[in-house]
């Protein structure tokens, strides 16, 4: 199909670009007020993911509002142990909890692989939001499908829920038994490459590994259970689907951006507690980077915003194998109207 704007798909090659693409981590989400509306309509956050027709309503939200340069599939990371039985639940307030996590030998060992027509609703919704992108047989920006790296799911599928303690229980399994915590990486990295593989069959143009957890190890811990699940992840989507991008974005894995360069994605998403320039300089001239500035910065003011992304930038060739974006999701507190400041003040870059 024709993309009436591919700049973003442009920034994977070695084209000079008259400006960097732009779209945000978490841009359709609770900061708009249409989205709460749509929440609101849908009943729940997961009725909301499981109706392919809200889904593309609110992929299309942020496209109305900004000129941005992608659109993102909404979905939630923890579709994929949902699918393998662990119940996954949203409270009023809360963050998501699983009903069954994986705390004893025998959950581990029971664990696998979904059957992918239990995720036909994810599905579904890329092949609706790929419709609600094309007009007269043009679609009019590129859609990008995403799932949780290996990692970071087994942390919510150990640990039950989020934690504010670096989810010791996913790591002290990890440590004391790690052939244990293996084979649950093992079936995590066959669910996701499964699950990606369908999602491009459905219409995803790109696709990111969202790594959230990855920076809560230590170096040589990072790469041995979190890159390395996502580099098997990567090759075999590549052997596939040789002209689907994929990125990985791992929140405080600075210190492995050589490695991760050279395990094959074509993006690395950057975090905002990195440098871009010291990120090229450790990833090389022949990979995409995205990112990296800070989402509070969409509560400040347009000074501070424009400010920021000056600096940012400075010493760091934007027109290059560079996608504009957020070092981490959108928060909820995000000002609309700063939203808009910050993606023109990158469009005139």
């Amino acid at each position: 199909m024709n993309i009436k704007n591919d700049l973003f798909l442009r920034a994977f090659t070695d084209a000079k670009l008259p400006r960097p693409p732009i779209w945000l981590m978490r841009q359709a989400g609770r900061y708009l007020p249409e989205y709460k509306a749509t929440r609101a309509k849908a009943g729940s956050f997961l009725e909301l993911c499981r109706s392919p027709s809200f889904c593309a309503e609110v992929l299309l939200q942020p496209l109305e509002r900004y000129d941005l340069d992608a659109a993102i599939l909404f979905s939630d990371i923890l579709t994929v142990p949902d699918a393998m039985g662990l119940g996954l639940t949203f409270g009023v307030g809360e963050g998501p909890r699983f009903s069954k996590p994986l705390r004893e030998e025998s959950d581990v060992h029971a664990l696998a692989v979904p059957d992918m027509a239990k995720l036909q609703y994810v599905f579904d919704a890329v092949a609706e939001c790929k419709r609600a992108l094309t007009q007269d047989g043009e679609q009019r920006v590129p859609l990008i499908g995403f799932s949780g790296s290996p990692f970071t799911l087994a942390c919510y599928m150990i640990e039950g829920a989020g934690s504010a303690d670096a989810f010791p229980l996913t790591r002290r399994m990890m440590l004391q038994r790690p052939e244990l915590f293996q084979k649950v990486l093992d079936v995590n990295v066959g669910a996701v490459t499964a699950y990606l593989s369908e999602q491009i069959r459905a219409g995803a143009d790109a696709l990111m590994l969202f790594d959230t957890w990855g920076g809560v190890l230590a170096p040589r811990l990072y790469r041995e259970f979190s890159l390395a699940p996502m580099q098997r992840i990567v090759a075999a989507l590549r052997a596939e689907f040789p002209s689907v991008p994929v990125m990985i974005f791992s929140r405080g894995a600075a210190h492995s951006v050589g490695a991760i360069a050279a395990g094959g994605a074509q993006g690395i998403g950057v975090d905002w507690q990195s440098d871009l320039a010291d990120v090229r300089a450790a990833a090389g001239p022949h990979v995409t980077l995205q990112g990296n500035f800070d989402p509070l910065l969409l509560t400040t003011d347009e000074d501070t915003i424009r400010r920021e992304i000056a600096k940012s930038l400075a010493g760091f060739d934007p027109h290059h194998r560079y996608i504009a974006n957020l070092g981490h999701g959108i928060t909820p507190d995000a000002d609309p109207a700063l939203v808009g400041t910050f993606v023109d003040t990158l469009r005139s870059t």
